[in-house]
Formats: C-alpha cells, structure tokens, sequence
C-alpha cells in the first residue's frame, strides 16, 4: 500500500526531502500561488500550522503555475512573497505541477486517492488541499474555497 512516506519532494532550497520523515505527522498538503484570489488564504494556513504544529501538524506549500500563470516567480522570490506579506514559517517546496504529463508523482497518488467533483482526478485550481493522517494516508480532499479555518475541525480530529 502506498503511503505518503513513499515520496521524495523537493524543498524551495533545492534540498531533497524524504516524505517518510513526515511519518507520524498530520500534514496539509496545498498546492499554492502569489498572484490568485486565493492568495489570502496563506494567512489562514500560517494560523491552523501555528495552532497545531506542537501537536504534530505541518503545512506543505507546493507553488504551481498552472493555473493563469499565477505563480511565475522563482523559488527565492516566492519565499520572500509569502515571508513579507503573510508571515509564512510552514515548509515551502519547489514549484511543481499538479496535472499534466510532468505533474509531482506525489500530486498524482493524492488525486488517485481522493478524487474531485464528479470524481475528476484533475486539479481545477490553486489551494486545493489534501489532508492526510499520521500513517500517511490521504483523508480529505478540499477545494480552494475551503478555507485553512474551515479544515481545522478535520485537523483536530486527526491529532
């Protein structure tokens, strides 16, 4: 059975990461843009990782620039971005795609595992979320109009 501890990232540093460090974590995987109506809710995933990181939680931000061409910087750009204007500390990735022929193999198992609306496996949009539980396995999907706060039940429950 795959798990996420089956998957290697890449952070916005360029350092390899082995996602079976993240094993015994609750994690909130999001693929993220500067420049989208969305953008705002960084805020609200910088206070549910503030709220609950001592018990265990972590936000994953992947940048993508699928969507509208709404995250063109590069990595250190986006890092000064998301540092300046919403205070972000949770662990930001290497820009990714999350559909497609070179979409992350990381996105592509969390959309076989928890499908969209009508049972599409396709992202539609920025902020979409996938919560996945101490074993590493995918719980929830969320659209990007789900906020952090509206997910932070679905969090707690977990932790």
């Amino acid at each position: 059975m795959t798990t996420i501890a089956d998957f290697t990232v890449t952070t916005n540093r360029g350092e390899t990461l082995d996602l079976a460090t993240k094993k015994g974590n609750v994690l909130l995987v999001v693929n993220t843009a500067s420049k989208c109506g969305f953008t705002p809710q960084y805020d609200g995933l910088e206070a549910v990782f503030q709220q609950f990181k001592d018990r265990g939680f972590e936000v994953l931000g992947f940048p993508c620039n699928q969507f509208g061409a709404q995250e063109p910087g590069n990595a250190d750009e986006i890092a000064e971005f998301c540092k300046i204007n919403f205070g972000v500390t949770f662990p930001l990735m290497q820009k990714v795609d999350v559909n497609g022929p070179d979409a992350s193999p990381l996105f592509d198992w969390m959309k076989g595992e928890k499908k969209g609306l009508m049972g599409s496996t396709s992202i539609k949009w920025n902020f979409t979320k996938f919560l996945i539980d101490r074993d590493g396995n995918v719980v929830k999907r969320y659209g990007p109009q789900d906020t952090p706060k509206m997910i932070a039940k679905d969090i707690e429950k977990l932790l």
